[in-house]
Order: C-alpha cells, then sequence, then structure tokens
C-alpha cells in the first residue's frame, strides 16, 4: 500500500493536523455533492422553476472534485504516519465508491 500511495521515499512526513485538516474538507466536499443531487437539485430546483437537467452538469465536476479531495486525504493520513490510517482509508474508500456511483448516474442522465 506504502507503494501505491508513494509514501516514503518522496516528500517529507506529513503533520497529523495537515491530516485531520483534508479530511474534514474532503468530507465536506462530498457532503456537498450529496446535499446538491438529494435536496436541492431534485426537491427545490423544480419548486424555484429551475431546469431539472441542471443536476448531473453541476453533478460531475463536483463529484470529480471530491475524488481529488478524497484521495489526496489517504495520501495525508499515509504520508503522517497516522494511527488511524486504516480506518481513514476505509472511510475515505466507502466516500468514493458511492461518489462513483452518483457519478456513473449522472453520466447516465446525460446520455
Amino acid at each position: 500500500m506504502r507503494r501505491l500511495l508513494r509514501v516514503g521515499e518522496g516528500p517529507p512526513r506529513a503533520s497529523d493536523d495537515q491530516a485531520h485538516r483534508i479530511f474534514s474538507a474532503s468530507i465536506l466536499v462530498s457532503a456537498l455533492r450529496c446535499l446538491l443531487s438529494y435536496v436541492v437539485f431534485p426537491i427545490a430546483a423544480p419548486a424555484i422553476g429551475a431546469a431539472g437537467g441542471v443536476g448531473p452538469a453541476i453533478g460531475i465536476p463536483i463529484a470529480c472534485v471530491a475524488l481529488y479531495f478524497d484521495a489526496k486525504g489517504i495520501r495525508r493520513f499515509w504520508l503522517a504516519d497516522h494511527r488511524y490510517r486504516w480506518p481513514v482509508t476505509g472511510i475515505y474508500l466507502a466516500v468514493m465508491v458511492l461518489v462513483l456511483v452518483l457519478l456513473a448516474d449522472n453520466i447516465a442522465q446525460l446520455a
């Protein structure tokens, strides 16, 4: 796993504070993605007369940003040699799977 994440031979060790900060940011972006996908676009957008097809056009870029932050977060936890790196990696991977499912759904809606 260390070799896959390019940990151990590159940049200096990241701090626990950096790892926690990126974890918070990536989970926040993923939560924003879910909030937009399940609350704002299906409920609020039609109520104010906005187009229904706007969701995928905004959801796809947000999903890509969320996946980037999730991958970066995993790497930070491993660079910090954080004691909870395995459980946090599991959380990140679960969130990434959910975001990938939403991303596939948005791509299918555009097709």
